[in-house]
Formats: structure tokens, sequence, C-alpha cells
């Protein structure tokens, strides 16, 4: 049976909170998953008022309905709902990118709810400080800025030799770090700007003969003639990574 046609059949249920019953824990999964992926989160609310209670030996099945239920109370705005059932379950590492998202956004969403204004990247921080990811939905792997220190440190070693990727280069980068191609290329347009500033407040800092530290020119001979040839640093090139492109999967989240 089709995974459309199981959404439409479980829709029509919706009157009966027991007609859910006639469907296996495979084909409730497949649904939820199906609506999820769609974020058709009012259908989903309402097939999931109809299921039928599980058994704790079903995690498998029991992990794709409890992050259904999960997204389902961030919709509606049922923040504590959503908090407890993420701190009591052990999801599987392959639902902690979403479910990670749920929790920050919504601490995000009281916190601006409280304050009455939008939260800036310094706001956002404090949050996270505040309400760090509970081990449930995270595998203890320190998390800057939503970017692993794993794929970080990639991207870091990457431009030391290659500050301007390749589109090819950008996508094998993404698969390699777990991060999408954009991710990626804002990581390096931001890092480029960051050295450029950089170099120009180095450039601008006056030159002093003081001994606190000031930078002194002894005499001409130090100072290259104006418009003489600079030597230029060359950069090693890159190996290639040895990770193969993989397929980016959908997440209905804002990072």
């Amino acid at each position: 049976m089709g995974s459309g046609y199981l959404c439409e059949g479980m829709m029509g249920f919706n009157a009966n909170a027991h007609a859910a019953m006639i469907f296996t824990a495979e084909q409730i999964v497949c649904v939820c998953e199906v609506l999820l992926q769609g974020s058709s989160l009012d259908r989903l609310a309402s097939f999931l008022c109809g299921l039928p209670p599980f058994s704790s030996s079903c995690l498998g099945e029991l992990e794709s309905v409890l992050k259904a239920k999960a997204a389902v109370a961030f919709h509606q705005g049922r923040f504590s709902d959503l908090y407890t059932l993420l701190e009591g379950f052990p999801f599987s590492p392959r639902s902690h990118p979403f479910l990670q998202q749920l929790w920050l956004q919504a601490h995000y969403a009281e916190a601006e709810r409280q304050r009455g204004r939008p939260l800036g990247a310094v706001g956002k921080y404090r949050v996270r400080r505040k309400f760090p990811l509970p081990h449930t939905i995270w595998d203890g792997e320190e998390i800057s800025y939503c970017f692993k220190e794993k794929s970080r440190s990639m991207l870091r070693q990457w431009y030391l030799r290659k500050p301007y990727p390749s589109s090819q280069e950008k996508r094998e980068l993404a698969a390699a770090t777990g991060l999408t191609s954009t991710q990626v290329s804002n990581w390096f347009k931001n890092r480029r700007q960051r050295d450029r500033g950089t170099d120009i407040t180095s450039f601008q800092t006056p030159l002093v003969g003081e001994p606190s530290g000031g930078v002194h020119l002894s005499s001409q001979k130090d100072v290259s003639p104006q418009g003489s040839p600079q030597p230029q640093r060359r950069r090693a090139t890159p190996p290639r990574l040895c990770h193969p492109p993989l397929p980016l999967h959908h997440m209905c989240q804002d990072c």
C-alpha cells in the first residue's frame, strides 16, 4: 500500500479514534514520516489523536511517532510538552538534528515572548547557554553556532589551503561535514570577510616607537620602495576529500 494512499486513508478515519488500530506499526510510521516531511502538521495532529497506545518493545516505530508528536507540540506552542517529550526518550542520532532545532527554536520563541522583541545573536547564545541540549538528543560533541567542532575544524583546515573552493568542492565538504552546501558557502564567505577586516585594521594601526610594544622602523632601508613587487605566499593545494558527495536530506527547520 502506497504511503500517499495511507495518508488519505488515515485522514478519512478522524471521527473514529480506534480506526488507526487496523494499520500496522510500520504503516503508522510511514504516515507519520510522510506528513512530517510534507509539513502537514494539522493533519498530523489529527492523525496522532487516533493512535492506539504503543508497547515499549517497539522502540524503532515508537521513535518516529514521538518525533511526530514533538513536531506537533512545537507547532501548537505546547513547549512544556515538547521539552518533556524530548528529555524522556533516548532518540537515535539520525533524529538529533531535527529535534535539536525544535528544542532551540522553542526556547528562542519563549525568550522573545518574554522580552517582547526578537533575539539577536548574543541573545540566542545566552539562551543556548541557559538551556543546553539534553543528552537524549545530543551525542555530547561540542556544537558552536549549530556547527559541530569537527565540522568547523575541517572547514578551517580547508580554508587555510584554499579559501575559494569550487562548487564541486563545496558539495564534497557538505557531504563530509554533514552541512548543506549553502552553510558551507556562507561559512567561507563570512571567514573571508573577517580576514579582510583584520587585514584592514592591521594596516591602519599607527606605527609608533614606544617601548611598550609599538613597531619602530629604524631607517628607510627597512621599507620596500613604493611599487616594488612584494613576495606572495603560495597556498598549498588542499587534498581531495575522501568522502564522496552524498544526497542531502531535506529537513524543515531553520537553524
